[in-house]
């Protein structure tokens, strides 16, 4: 499955134009793509993707001697194979000294973790020869952390890389793609399985969200049963406390002092590990869309970032246990099916933030938005908040994952609580929107979407 990564195959076409040579390091979670990616663009591109195993130095080079030897049909290679990476790197300088050669080394961190010194190695044959030539090298990896290690100052490559793409789960159109443009299987389908490709190929169009959560979680020899613990392991070395939280969280205790408080960890170790978190993309801080100052806000709530993490942290790691005995029954019913709704609320007022930042560049509001967020204080809450330049106008919006809405209740109901909003010294010129799944009766004063004016929206 290819879906909607238009702009990053852009972005690897603009670069392959360029004279000079590139050293492009392409990073993610796993799963998320990026193999699919680097072999769609080396296959129509010529190059060559070389994917690394966690085996010995010297079996890893003997390989990638096979392959190399193979795609340049070289009998010599093939014979006498590469028995440093100093040799490797001279024999890739030379071949692509007059051409472009698009190289992928995948996984570089198995490559890294075998030889420790491979950095610098490639460090000085960048400067002394590769510079200099035509070559088009992508080093592409799964481990977060090692990865963006890559990029920063204290690391050898520092300053040879010529870009970095990391690689995000699919927007949210990815997903009605996939739905084949149903809006409302899509929201479903995003809030339980995510964006991630190798997650949505676990969900099976031709039955509901109940029957997938059935057959890709809640089977011991399901892909998805477990698939969040083998992949934090990979990037964590401590799983407990960051278990703790990630479960806390996803369990709506989003503050630092509900989060302290559910978990019985000290403040300081919380800190700690939601910082780690934040740093993997496995956690995100909001603040509300109003305020000046977001990084020193004392209004930040956490959220974990990836949807299909929100799920399985939410329903599957509890249950763990009752679907080894067979009581999957008892989960879907008792569990899942009658907090679904309210699980899916959050995500569809995502969706619907997108859906007005389309409408904004459309010229469909009465203003261009400047910012797109939520709003909070202790007592409300405002879902979709947008602000105009210099906060002269402002959107606010109420979203509701329901059917048959009164749209006149509801709009008394926001009316309400835009009293708490500050809207700055001047004159501010207010606008409304509500959102559902359907209305029974519209509201004036308000613009109402159902689903089918939203999916017009997103489809802009």
């Amino acid at each position: 499955m290819f879906l909607d990564r238009r702009r990053e195959m852009d972005v690897l076409r603009r670069r392959h134009e360029s004279p000079r040579a590139e050293c492009l390091v392409l990073y993610g979670r796993r799963r998320v793509g990026k193999s699919e990616l680097a072999d769609r663009f080396v296959e129509e591109t010529g190059g060559i993707r070389l994917l690394a195993r966690e085996q010995s130095e010297k079996l890893q080079l003997e390989a990638f001697s096979g392959e190399l030897a193979a795609f340049f049909e070289d009998e010599v290679l093939e014979a006498q194979p590469f028995t440093s990476w100093d040799a490797f790197f001279a024999y890739v300088a030379r071949k692509a000294e007059n051409r472009r050669l698009v190289l992928c080394l995948d996984e570089f961190p198995y490559l890294v973790s075998a030889n420790r010194s491979l950095p610098s190695i490639l460090q000085d044959h960048w400067d002394r020869r590769l510079s200099r030539g035509r070559l088009f090298l992508i080093l592409c990896g799964s481990s977060i952390g090692m990865m963006e290690g890559l990029l920063g100052a204290k690391s050898p490559l520092y300053g040879r890389r010529t870009g970095q793409i990391r690689l995000r789960p699919l927007p949210f159109s990815g997903v009605l793609e996939w739905t084949g443009g149903d809006l409302e299987k899509a929201v479903e389908v995003q809030a339980v399985f995510g964006s991630t490709p190798a997650c949505l190929l676990e969900h099976d169009p031709r039955r509901g969200i109940l029957q997938n959560i059935r057959n890709a979680f809640l089977r011991e020899d399901a892909l998805l049963f477990r698939d969040v613990e083998f992949l934090l392991r990979q990037e964590l070395r401590e799983l407990r406390n960051h278990f703790s939280i990630l479960s806390a969280i996803a369990r709506g205790r989003t503050r630092l002092s509900e989060i302290v408080n559910d978990t019985g960890l000290d403040r300081g170790v919380v800190t700690r590990y939601l910082a780690i978190l934040s740093d993997l993309h496995l956690v995100e801080r909001e603040v509300p869309v109003t305020e000046r100052k977001p990084d020193r806000s004392r209004k930040g709530l956490y959220r974990l970032s990836d949807d299909y993490f929100r799920f399985w942290f939410r329903f599957v790691h509890p249950s763990i246990q009752r679907v080894e005995r067979g009581r999957v029954d008892e989960i879907v019913e008792g569990r899942i099916g009658p907090a679904l709704s309210g699980f899916i609320g959050p995500v569809f007022e995502r969706v619907v933030r997108e859906a007005v930042e389309s409408l904004g560049e459309a010229g469909t509001l009465p203003f261009r938005p400047e910012r797109i967020g939520r709003w909070w204080d202790r007592r409300e809450e405002i879902d979709v908040v947008a602000l105009g330049e210099g906060g002269g106008r402002i959107l606010f919006g109420e979203v509701k994952w329901s059917r048959g809405v009164d749209a006149s209740r509801l709009l008394r109901a926001l009316h309400r609580k835009t009293s708490g909003v500050a809207r700055g010294r001047g004159p501010v010129d207010e606008h409304f929107l509500l959102v559902a799944r359907s209305f029974k009766r519209k509201a004036p004063g308000a613009m109402c979407l159902g689903l089918r004016d939203l999916k017009g929206a997103l489809e802009r």
